[in-house]
């Protein structure tokens, strides 16, 4: 075990998380430790860290919808203004990436997520008091680089965890299940008390959770500590990091114009609405399954399937879809994105010897949640359909899974 790290055992919880399967001896953690793969040993409190956190930080951009409808509604701003909040939200969130290559390996961990939890829970309540455009703007770009620096520890030690792709699992179903309830519940509480409410509960939720600052390590722990493993060469980590940067820019190009090519093929607005409520759901689905899928299989099966069946799915939507095409094209891609991508991120999290790769993590996923939209949008206004856009999105897909088995051909299998 690390030096530094004393887990909150609970047999069972140990268990469920790491994949070690449960026995009637009481042969001590130390003497059972060569049965489980080195590195963290994940107990529920460090699981609810990573999920929460992970979580709480790109709140508002998980419920942007709804958000963004009640800033045009109560502070009557254009639609540009509300493109650059939203831009800041995540500009910023990758821009946490920039100083954390400098804190990673130089300060404690814990004392970094306490200071940026208390700085989000601060800038969330400034945003629901300012009453200036600028000022929020300001608010939020510091909340969201607060919550980038907690997003980088939860991805940094999920990746140090036995299991790491369970973990990631559970990082994505905690983000689809908040977006989710925030989406139920936010019109309704927005009626009642206005824009700042979503603010407010952020800042509560923190200052909840801040005690469990605590259950991080002090530093990262990768999983090859134990084994003595050389260094990932670079390449190995440069294809990682172009395989999850191309599946970004297909999932967010495909996703954010989804409404749009259904718009396009003739569906109504309701048609449209009730697939993407229902893909939400399949979505939820998809993170489950990979959470619960066993962890002494290896990955080839999942990473192979899913994204066979997300391009698919891209696939489908070409065409003009009628509404039933349409459908079984929306649930498929949402359900297989959301089940490969754990396993994705587990595969470059096996070539992580320092941290610092799952850190830059954070900030290609930002890059290809922003290319992809605006490489979108560029070929649906060059183009009479969305036809280039989808062959565009599959070919990244593709190029992505042949990254990331070249990425990892010499690794976890």
């Amino acid at each position: 075990m690390p030096v530094g790290i004393t887990p909150w055992r609970i047999p069972r919880g140990e268990a469920f998380l790491t994949g070690a399967r449960p026995t009637m001896s009481s042969t001590p953690l130390t003497d059972n430790a060569l049965s489980r793969p080195a590195g963290l040993v994940v107990s529920l409190r460090l699981l609810a860290a990573i999920v929460i956190f992970a979580a709480i930080a790109p709140g508002i951009l998980m419920t942007a919808p709804a958000v963004a409808a009640q800033l045009a509604s109560e502070w009557q701003l254009k639609p540009g203004q509300i493109g650059w909040l939203f831009s800041a939200e995540l500009g910023a969130m990758s821009l946490a990436t920039l100083p954390a290559w400098w804190w990673m390996s130089r300060l404690d961990w814990r004392r970094v997520a306490l200071t940026a939890g208390v700085v989000f829970l601060a800038a969330n309540l400034a945003s629901a008091v300012v009453t200036q455009y600028e000022t929020l703007l300001a608010a939020r770009f510091i909340a969201s680089l607060a919550g980038g620096t907690l997003m980088i520890l939860c991805i940094s030690c999920a990746a140090g965890t036995p299991n790491p792709s369970r973990v990631y699992a559970f990082w994505v179903l905690g983000q689809l299940l908040l977006g989710m309830l925030g989406l139920l519940a936010l019109p309704g509480l927005f009626a009642t008390f206005g824009l700042k409410v979503v603010y407010l509960i952020l800042a509560a939720i923190m200052l909840c959770c801040l005690p469990l600052v605590s259950a991080f390590p002090p530093r990262f722990q990768p999983l090859s500590v134990s084994r003595q493993q050389p260094s990932t060469a670079l390449w190995r980590q440069a294809l990682a990091v172009l395989a999850v940067l191309t599946f970004y820019i297909s999932l967010s190009a495909v996703w954010t114009f989804i409404g749009t090519i259904g718009s396009a093929a003739g569906l109504s607005p309701t048609q449209v609405g009730l697939v993407l409520a229902a893909a939400t759901v399949c979505g939820i689905i998809g993170a489950g399954g990979a959470a619960l899928r066993g962890t002494r299989r290896a990955d080839r099966l999942p990473v192979w399937l899913g994204y066979g069946l997300l391009i698919v799915s891209v696939g489908l939507l070409i065409g003009q879809p009628l509404l039933v095409r349409y459908a079984i094209a929306a649930l498929l891609f949402k359900f297989t994105w959301t089940f490969v991508l754990p396993f994705i991120l587990a595969r470059v999290a096996g070539l992580d010897n320092s941290g610092r790769l799952m850190n830059s993590i954070n900030l290609v996923i930002g890059g290809g949640m922003a290319a992809g939209p605006a490489l979108a949008g560029a070929l649906l206004q060059h183009f009479a359909s969305a036809d280039p856009l989808l062959a565009a999105a599959g070919v990244c897909a593709l190029l992505s899974l042949i990254l990331i088995v070249a990425a990892s051909a010499a690794g976890k299998a």
